[in-house]
């Protein structure tokens, strides 16, 4: 068999996926029609057509598209549903989920406990049923103003220590330029005071000064982190530190981080010794899965099936949870790895 089948075979991780972005082409047509919402396209193979990568104004309306689909808990429970019907086919067994409340209170008044709740009805469903699960990094965006975000500090630092409550972290995403992670320090400071984790988007544009700003902040990954690496000094900081950087290569090519996939600087970065994980980021949108980046990345850079193990491990062993909880999940990724081992490789 080839390396493609055992990539495929494998237990996965996906660190860096945005919920909203992850929504499939059959999931914003059947909620458009469900609310009589209308869409530039009126066919499932239209829509599959109008997913296809353009350009950034193109991906924006798209976006703007699956917000406005999703007026009800029980139409975020539907994309989270599905979301990880798609992450069980892929044998993607655990995602920790970006996901943005404040636009879904903010456009339509849905209250962060009903979103939340409605996360966790899709989470326990998808445990019980494909053996799969998620947990939620939500984030603040960065064109929100200081006070904006602090309503999203505050929703998770109230929730965060709630039981089961799904929450691993507080985020920051969105366009980083003209927007660094100081913006926020006042809520990132009450959120860190509260015992919550933080994990931050920064250098996927813009270079390496945000994420410096995100490690002032207290990030305990970074999100993208490309940037880094025509910095010494800060890529030998993040190897000392061993900082996971969740690496989104489709994703970067598309949105101008890179020019071509070969030349990412993803082969460098494992090569300085640094922490990568690979990730999907919003995978319908980029015409990518998680699979397709370990697929496309080990075609291109000729990465063994040793290294994909590495990188699934890495991203394993930097998930947000409990000691034990993690060592379940590393070890039940190294059983797969050698059960796909015999049946592929």
């Amino acid at each position: 068999m080839t390396l493609r089948d055992y990539i495929t075979a494998v237990p996965k991780v996906d660190l860096h996926v945005h919920l909203e972005g992850s929504m499939p082409p059959e999931t914003l047509l059947r909620l458009a029609r469900k609310h009589g919402i209308a869409l530039p396209v009126n066919t499932l193979d239209e829509v599959r057509d109008w997913f296809t990568f353009i350009d950034m104004p193109h991906f924006v309306n798209i976006y703007i598209s699956i917000s406005r689909v999703l007026q009800t808990p029980e139409d975020i429970e539907q994309l989270a549903r599905d979301f990880l019907k798609g992450q069980a086919a892929q044998n993607i067994v655990y995602s920790e989920v970006t996901y943005t409340p404040y636009t879904h209170y903010h456009q339509k008044g849905i209250p962060f406990h009903e979103q939340l709740d409605a996360l966790n009805r899709a989470r326990r469903w998808a445990e019980d049923t494909l053996g799969v699960t998620m947990r939620y990094i939500f984030d603040i965006a960065r064109e929100l103003t200081p006070a904006e975000g602090a309503i999203t500090a505050d929703w998770v630092i109230d929730a965060f220590h709630e039981p089961d409550s799904g929450i691993v972290a507080l985020g920051l995403g969105g366009y980083e330029v003209g927007h660094p992670p100081g913006k926020f320090s006042d809520s990132f400071a009450r959120a860190r005071d509260a015992g919550v984790t933080l994990v931050l988007h920064a250098g996927e544009h813009g270079g390496s000064v945000n994420i410096h700003g995100a490690l002032a902040e207290g990030s305990v990954r970074i999100g993208h982190g490309i940037g880094c690496i025509d910095d010494a000094p800060l890529v030998a900081l993040l190897r000392e530190r061993q900082v996971p950087l969740e690496v989104c290569p489709t994703s970067n090519v598309c949105l101008g981080g890179s020019a071509t996939l070969a030349a990412h600087p993803i082969q460098r970065m494992i090569d300085a010794g640094l922490n990568v994980t690979v990730n999907s980021d919003d995978p319908p949108m980029f015409n990518t899965t998680l699979t397709e980046e370990f697929i496309r990345c080990a075609e291109t850079f000729g990465w063994s099936a040793h290294q994909v193990d590495r990188l699934i491990m890495n991203a394993a062993r930097s998930v947000l949870l409990p000691p034990d909880a993690q060592a379940a999940l590393e070890a039940h990724i190294s059983g797969g790895m050698v059960d796909a081992r015999v049946k592929y490789l």
